[in-house]
């Protein structure tokens, strides 16, 4: 299996935020990619290269950035042996390929066929998330369906749901559809989905095939990789696995709220994410 971290946003919100602070307190961040900042001890992203890594659930890390921050993540990379980086070679938000275009820019580049874990570089779990456990419940998928794929879901609050792609689910666990950000109204759903997602291989063509039917499509329509969830549902088995929460990095609050947690709560960082 191999892991895609997509990591080419230009982190608008986050920047806005950081210069219009009064305090001083982060003027350094000023420029720094989302993934790059520093969580607890290390990088945001370092957090999944080490949990990658020490769960063996992946042989190689493949980080797309854009033209902006490639510098900045090579040498971040730098210190690695299973980490490799790509530039979707743009240089300004307007201009941004979108998720689904830069993980099929990972696909191409980087030749890969193999099983691909998807994660935005954007995100953390809570400590009950293990990286283990996502590959015994994917390899049990595999086993009765190779087309199997599986996304992760937690329960969200009812005003939240239209902060988030919302999964509903059968009695199975297969995700019969995600709604896009609903009104609490418009489903008895709370399942928020994160973007992390384990695609089988055989789903790797048909990106191909969702970029070709949204060609002439909105940059809105290719950017939130949970569009190409969406698109896939009806094609593909599609299953979900169950976590407590995330910390999503948007904007100077939330940056604080998981930098503080994880300097002074995070209770094991050994097997973090493992």
């Amino acid at each position: 299996m191999k892991a895609v971290i997509l990591a080419a946003g230009y982190g608008t919100r986050l920047q806005r935020d950081v210069v219009a602070d009064s305090s001083g307190r982060f003027a350094h961040l000023v420029g720094t990619a989302k993934p790059l900042l520093p969580v607890g001890r290390r990088a945001l992203v370092s957090h999944w290269v080490r949990a990658l890594t020490g769960s063996r659930c992946v042989d190689c890390v493949y980080v797309v950035t854009n033209g902006v921050h490639l510098a900045a993540f090579e040498e971040w990379a730098s210190r690695y042996t299973n980490v490799h980086v790509v530039s979707d070679q743009t240089r300004s938000n307007d201009g941004r390929l979108g998720a689904v275009g830069c993980l099929q820019l990972a696909v191409k580049h980087f030749n890969i066929e193999d099983h691909v874990l998807v994660i935005g570089g954007d995100t953390l779990f809570k400590e009950d998330f293990s990286l283990s456990k996502v590959k015994e419940r994917f390899s049990e998928l595999q086993a009765k369906s190779e087309s199997s794929c599986l996304v992760l879901s937690y329960q969200c609050k009812e005003e939240e749901t239209q902060k988030y792609g919302i999964l509903e689910v059968g009695s199975d666990l297969r995700v019969l559809c995600m709604k896009e950000k609903p009104l609490p109204s418009e489903t008895k759903s709370r399942s928020a989905c994160p973007c992390f997602y384990v695609l089988s291989k055989k789903s790797l063509p048909l990106l191909d095939t969702f970029l070709e039917e949204k060609k002439e499509a909105p940059i809105e329509e290719k950017d939130a990789p949970g569009n190409f969830v969406s698109w896939l549902i009806p094609r593909e088995p599609v299953f979900t696995h169950q976590i407590a929460g995330r910390f999503d990095v948007g904007n100077l609050p939330s940056y604080i709220e998981c930098d503080l947690y994880f300097r002074e709560k995070l209770q094991d960082v050994g097997s973090y994410m493992v």
